[in-house]
């Protein structure tokens, strides 16, 4: 059965049981206690916890993940892969085990055709539910097992929902490994499915079971979760997920490119090389499609080791060329029939491989040449930990080669001190992520629990800015308090607000609230979570509670202004794709009043020319003054409709699409003109590069571009009169003056170095000698030499002694005193030694190497 029949099977059957099926959600989730999505249930935390009400009960969806916690064991074990596609069924406060199991049960063995005697279960301890439904459905107790919370208890790995889980495996066999269940070997028995019980809420922890359960959600659900990669491994009799049909193709390429087939699963180093090559080049194709770049933090340092991996990989095979580029092309012919973002984004994808693939063999030449010349100053036979630390972390440069390299020279390496240095800093990192998720998951809590008990905020700032509401409650040092005073800054919630929450790159709005017995002005406006506006404000007089009846009032003037910006970002997004390609898509971008940021992919600096192209396709089209129209629609007729979805923004069903003439089509939720005209003019101010394939324009609008153009043109005009021509002469006259400026510095120089000669001559006439075995001394005072060039100087006059000799220069510069010693390198002493005493007869110190002070 191929991949596609096997999505296709899995969607029917549970089609038929009245689950609507949901898109995929991005790899870059909208929850800041995770860095990439890993589980098809992340877009639906939300529901499980009760913070949002879904439009159906049964859902159902294949979506993508990377998980990177096994990150060492993909290759080297036949089942483990970064990248994967979860099946998942999903239901909220609905159907429960009894009918989970059996659906399970069902699939597999009817639909699937699984033998049934070589499917084996696991349940939590204690969870005699369960065991008893799969007894009911004809599982032996002796293939059913009782495990612990490490492997039958689900969570997300952070704060959130969990539950007891109950999984699926399929015995491939002695050939995989020992008799005795998954309890004894998970490579025999390959986990294929499963399905959570979710019910309760998770606290803080670390690993799979060092955590507490907090207590149950607020209603019973399921999570299911069947792995694409390893049952279609099963159903079509291979070994690996390299070699399904999925991936086959980018499996040959690497056989092909090392010049040798694949050796099988116990080929030893050359079969997990060619594995994790593969799973590496599927993983960095979709992270790169969804918007991730290679960078030094985060989720674009998890692509950027996923590359170098890959790279070295490729490089251990014996594969020298550029390979990742060509790789990603074979994952988008593979997969891009079913993941349409694969294709749009399939010459994006291969200029940031190809370019990371450059980089990273740069960065391997480097480190050879660091690491040769360690090994040629290392002493005792061994070379450092701290050196060998140091070229894994400041040059990515592998451990393995290191290893390899100072084995060839004799040497052997502290792994040791390499492992504690490597440790201490994966701590480090450790607990900085953990203090940073702690912080967000203590401060989400807080706004979840505001949320759970008032409700939703009405926003209704599109088309207004005042409204009248309510203070729902008052946050004040991570909690609710209920007043707050003259002079206090907290965190205000009101029922009905005007004020829009940062989101989409737009900031959010200022402006003040009323209350019978407070004036409140609002700092900003964000999003807590989904569906809650939280305002910071200052009590400018007064007192406010919460319950207090409050108006709202947006601050107009610089929501215009933003709005200009907002659809100014719009068309430049727009006209920045027509000159450049359709590469050149958003990744980031900031609103602002009269001036906006936009961050896009593209692989070259932009040039002056093609950007005053792009402020003039801008202009041109905003003084035409399209009509910007917002409507809403759900989000699959919205993107049939060609609309552009964001990079890193969330989408609920119903999606609110921006259209700005015939230009731009775009899913936004921000505050924009009604007309195109009044977001001009637009003034960019430059392009620059802000990391590997993303360039970052800048740009000022409506009065601020105005205001900007009145500066520029008074500084020309004050040029102008400082060189005595028209405004329009200036340019030329002033490289004129520059290029006779250049040349009377060149003149002022060799008549400087003539003079310099003049005086070193004199200077080395002048020699008295040491006496002894010594040679040729000059010490003088000289008077109208700059400071610098007194060194050059003494050299010059070292150079004219008639033998090996020494010369010591002093002058007085701005009032302080200047010392240059220059000796001969036979001496064998360092200038350095010659000056220090002198050097504290005036005050000051001694510095220099060798043979010049």
């Amino acid at each position: 059965m191929l991949s596609d029949d096997v999505r296709s099977t899995f969607l029917t059957f549970f089609g038929e049981r009245g689950h609507v099926r949901v898109p995929s959600g991005s790899l870059v989730p909208d929850d800041p206690t995770l860095l990439l999505t890993n589980a098809g249930m992340n877009q639906f935390k939300p529901y499980y916890l009760g913070e949002r009400v879904p439009g159906h009960r049964r859902l159902m969806s294949v979506q993508k993940c990377v998980r990177t916690v096994d990150i060492e064991n993909v290759g080297r074990t036949t089942r483990h892969d970064t990248f994967f596609e979860m099946l998942g069924t999903f239901a909220f406060g609905d159907y429960f085990r009894r009918e989970a199991v059996p659906w399970a049960w069902e699939l597999l063995t009817g639909r699937y055709g699984l033998e049934r005697d070589r499917l084996w279960v696991t349940v939590l301890r204690g969870d005699d539910e369960t065991e008893a439904v799969w007894r009911s459905l004809g599982v032996p107790a002796e293939r059913i097992q009782r495990l612990g919370m490490a492997d039958n208890h689900w969570s997300m790995g952070v704060p959130g929902p969990c539950g007891p889980s109950s999984e699926l495996h399929y015995d491939r066999g002695p050939a995989f490994g020992p008799d005795g269940g998954p309890a004894v070997d998970g490579e025999r028995y390959v986990e294929l499915w499963n399905l959570v019980f979710m019910e309760s809420l998770r606290g803080e922890g670390d690993g799979k079971d060092g955590y507490r359960v907090l207590g149950p959600l607020p209603a019973r659900n399921i999570d299911t979760g069947l792995g694409l990669g390893r049952l279609a491994a099963i159903l079509q009799g291979v070994d690996t997920v390299c070699e399904t049909d999925v991936l086959l193709p980018v499996f040959r390429l690497v056989q092909e490119r090392a010049g040798r087939p694949y050796p099988g699963r116990d080929g030893g180093a050359v079969a997990t090389s060619m594995r994790i090559v593969t799973d590496h080049a599927r993983t960095a194709a979709f992270l790169v499609a969804d918007g991730v770049l290679p960078s030094g933090e985060g989720r674009g340092y998890v692509l950027r080791r996923l590359l170098r991996r890959a790279v070295r990989h490729a490089r251990l095979l014996g594969i020298d060329g550029p390979l990742l580029a060509d790789l990603t092309g074979r994952v988008v012919d593979g997969l891009g029939g079913y993941w349409p973002e694969l294709v749009a984004g399939r010459e994006l994808v291969g200029r940031v491989v190809a370019a990371e693939e450059e980089r990273f063999d740069r960065t391997l030449r480097q480190g050879s040449r660091l690491l040769e010349s360690a090994i040629a100053s290392s002493s005792g036979g061994t070379l450092p930990g701290r050196t060998a630390f140091e070229l894994h972390d400041t040059y990515g440069f592998p451990i393995d080669l290191t290893l390899d390299a100072a084995r060839a020279a004799g040497l052997t390496v502290d792994e040791d001190g390499f492992g504690r240095l490597l440790e201490a800093q994966r701590r480090r990192a450790h607990d900085a992520e953990r203090g940073r998720k702690g912080d967000a998951v203590a401060r989400q809590d807080l706004y979840r629990g505001v949320l759970a008990r008032h409700g939703r905020t009405e926003f209704v700032g599109h088309d207004r800015t005042s409204a009248e509401g309510r203070v729902v409650t008052l946050l004040d040092g991570g909690s609710e308090v209920p007043h707050a005073h003259e002079g206090s800054t907290v965190e205000l919630v009101l029922s009905r607000s005007p004020f829009y929450a940062e989101a989409g790159g737009q900031v959010g709005d200022t402006g003040r609230v009323v209350t019978p017995s407070a004036t409140l002005d609002v700092l900003d406006t964000r999003l807590g979570v989904d569906g809650l506006h939280v305002h910071t404000v200052r009590v400018v007089s007064g007192e406010v509670g919460a319950g207090d009846e409050a108006e709202g009032v947006v601050d107009a003037e610089r929501r215009a202004a933003i709005a200009r910006s907002h659809s100014a970002t719009h068309v430049l997004h727009a006209m920045l794709r027509r000159v450049l390609g359709e590469q050149a898509a958003q990744r980031g971008s900031r609103v602002e009043p009269g001036r906006l940021r936009f961050d896009f992919a593209h692989f070259a600096a932009v040039s002056d020319d093609e950007l005053a192209t792009v402020q003039t396709l801008v202009n041109d089209y905003l003084l035409a003054d399209p009509e910007v129209r917002v409507r809403e629609a759900d989000r699959a007729a919205a993107e049939a409709a060609g609309a552009v979805a964001l990079f890193g923004e969330r989408y609920g069903e119903r999606v609110r699409i921006v259209d700005i003439g015939d230009a731009s089509r775009e899913l936004c939720g921000g505050t924009h003109v009604g007309h195109g005209a009044q977001a001009g003019p637009v003034h960019l101010l430059g392009a620059s590069s802000v990391g590997s394939g993303l360039r970052r324009v800048e740009a000022l609008t409506g009065p601020d571009a105005l205001r900007h153009h009145d500066h520029e043109r008074a500084l020309l005009t004050e040029l102008a009169g400082l060189l005595a021509v028209p405004a329009d002469r200036a340019p030329e006259r002033l490289r004129q003056r520059l290029a006779a400026l250049a040349e009377a510095e060149r003149e002022l120089a060799s008549l400087r170095a003539a003079d310099l000669s003049a005086r070193a001559s004199r200077l080395a006439a002048s020699a008295s000698t040491s006496g002894g075995d010594g040679g040729p001394v000059v010490c003088a005072e000289v008077e109208t030499v700059p400071a610098e060039s007194l060194r050059d100087l003494a050299t010059r006059t070292l150079a004219l002694l008639p033998e090996a000799g020494a010369v010591v220069l002093g002058t007085v510069h701005s009032g302080k005193a200047l010392l240059v010693a220059a000796v001969a390198a036979e001496y064998g002493t360092p200038a350095r030694e010659l000056l220090a005493d002198a050097a504290r007869v005036v005050g000051g110190g001694a510095g220099g190497r060798g043979p010049v002070a």
